[in-house]
């Protein structure tokens, strides 16, 4: 699939996105020289393999039967990939000139890194950042995740405070740079979370093992976010709190997975009650839901627990906040990255 000058594979992962792709993939094509650009198509019922064909008929298209979902749609794309780097790039995604040098440069020089990703920016307000992996995320002690540039809600103007390049938790899978053979030999993302939080899951996972996660704000990128579900979806809601809470349950050392649950088990109550106060009844009914089928189903990943920490090589990762970022954010009152 690859010619001896590719060394990279840009793999946008689309479902009923033809208006998006029309939209952006010109700006791929375009800032992407010498890279093999695939669309992995989930199943689309618009026009979008229609379009693609007629208006963009160099791009290499995977057309799959159904929508297997974020997960397992990229993994069954990456079967078919065998350059030394593929990105994960969302179908909302404007790239921008040499997007792809400083990515690309990094990770040639630094063979411990397994993984990075661009400065992200709101493609609507284009100078702040944007939600889903701002300048590299991160996540507490409790498995909340935030980022660089966005915490729980607040999303930081970019005046450059982030431009060092920087190791993270985790890369935002709407442009994830990943050495291609690590992805597979860690098993990919996690087909059984459908969508949301398996980027971190996989991150924890080459993190665990003694790979290295970077963001790189030289190369820089404007996501639409939230093109998929809206930000307050009943869905969405407990994809997050169900798929949070087995991402703990997968990677977590032994001797604090009791206690953070038992933490987990307050604390998400209490946002559900804080939903109820505010209105939010269906997303509150989620996090119940998410949290029955997170007891249901903890047990199916027993196997990959024990893999998990049998194949750990990092102990204590720096990049786990060792305090509370609720108490930091709403005790505190530090919003920014930067206070905390």
């Amino acid at each position: 699939m690859s010619n001896e000058m590719n060394k990279i594979s840009v793999v946008i992962l689309n479902w009923n996105g033809a208006d998006m792709m029309r939209r952006f993939l010109p700006s791929v094509i375009e800032h992407s020289p010498e890279t093999d650009i695939v669309v992995a198509d989930n199943g689309s019922t618009d026009e979008s393999l229609q379009m693609l064909a007629s208006e963009f008929p160099q791009i290499k298209v995977i057309a799959f039967d159904k929508n297997y979902g974020f997960a397992e749609g990229y993994n069954r794309a990456l079967e078919q990939i065998d350059t030394p780097y593929t990105i994960l790039l969302n179908n909302d995604v404007e790239v921008t000139p040499d997007w792809l040098q400083p990515l690309l440069t990094f990770m040639d020089s630094h063979p411990e890194a397994a993984a990075c990703q661009p400065k992200l920016l709101n493609e609507q307000r284009r100078d702040h950042f944007e939600y889903a992996g701002a300048c590299g995320g991160f996540i507490d002690w409790l498995g909340y995740p935030y980022c660089r540039g966005r915490v729980f809600s607040v999303v930081e103007k970019d005046n450059g405070q982030y431009d060092e390049p920087l190791p993270v938790f985790w890369a935002t899978g709407a442009a994830l740079l990943v050495r291609t053979a690590l992805y597979k030999e860690v098993g990919g993302l996690d087909t059984r979370f459908f969508a949301h939080q398996e980027e971190i899951d996989l991150c924890w996972r080459l993190r665990s093992r003694g790979h290295q996660i970077w963001c790189i704000p030289q190369s820089k990128v404007y996501h639409v976010g939230g093109a998929t579900l809206n930000q307050s979806n009943p869905r969405k809601t407990f994809l997050n709190f169900r798929n949070n809470l087995l991402m703990l349950y997968k990677n977590l050392p032994q001797g604090e997975l009791q206690y953070v649950l038992m933490w987990r088990y307050v604390l998400d109550y209490l946002a559900a009650l804080q939903m109820i106060l505010g209105g939010r009844a269906d997303e509150a009914k989620a996090v119940r839901q998410a949290r029955r089928e997170f007891t249901r189903t903890c047990n199916q990943f027993d196997a990959d627990r024990q893999r998990n920490i049998h194949a750990t090589t990092v102990e204590t990762i720096p990049e786990i906040r060792s305090s509370s970022l609720l108490w930091a954010f709403y005790i505190l009152r530090r919003r920014k990255y930067s206070q905390l």
